[in-house]
């Protein structure tokens, strides 16, 4: 355990040192799903590079993308919804539900999503689905953390695996 808390601070940093403009090494992406038990939902964030998102976008979309753009907000809120909700889903105690989108924020490099599932009374079992970014890099690896109060799992998926089951 100690040395999946090691690559995720390593990852996180990354995040943070990458300067505009430069390439980057690391293909890796953050998603969290929080329960938060008093609201009934499941409130799920995600992390990506902005650069490899954009390009992602436009080249699936044939479409010009700026995410940081505020009078592209409206375009790019609908090329992101429909790019995450086809490679990100979510079993709740062994049942798919639906992933409402609740928006986007640029965050120096990075993009954060944020996504919703209401009416989740009680969680036992939580399996995440996510291929994001599979479609552009055979080395992408996807960091997922799943929290239900003080106990929160995580680990790290590498392409071509996609799935994580967190039990609790």
């Amino acid at each position: 355990m100690c040395r999946l808390k090691y690559i995720l601070l390593l990852l996180s940093c990354a995040f943070l040192t990458v300067k505009a403009g430069t390439k980057h090494p690391l293909h890796v992406s953050t998603t969290e799903v929080n329960f938060n038990a008093k609201d009934k939902t499941l409130e799920v964030s995600c992390r990506i590079f902005s650069d490899d998102f954009e390009a992602i976008l436009a080249r699936l979309y044939k479409q010009k993308t700026d995410l940081s753009n505020p009078n592209m907000k409206t375009a790019m809120d609908e090329l992101v919804k429909k790019y995450l909700l086809s490679h990100l889903q979510l079993k709740a105690n062994g049942k798919a539900v639906a992933l409402s989108y609740v928006g986007f924020e640029i965050d120096h490099e990075a993009t954060n999503i944020y996504l919703e599932v209401e009416k989740i009374t009680a969680i036992k079992s939580v399996e995440v689905n996510d291929t994001i970014l599979y479609d552009m890099f055979d080395d992408q690896m996807s960091i997922v953390h799943v929290v239900k109060g003080q106990v929160r799992k995580s680990t790290k998926i590498l392409y071509p695996e996609k799935r994580f089951t967190a039990n609790f």
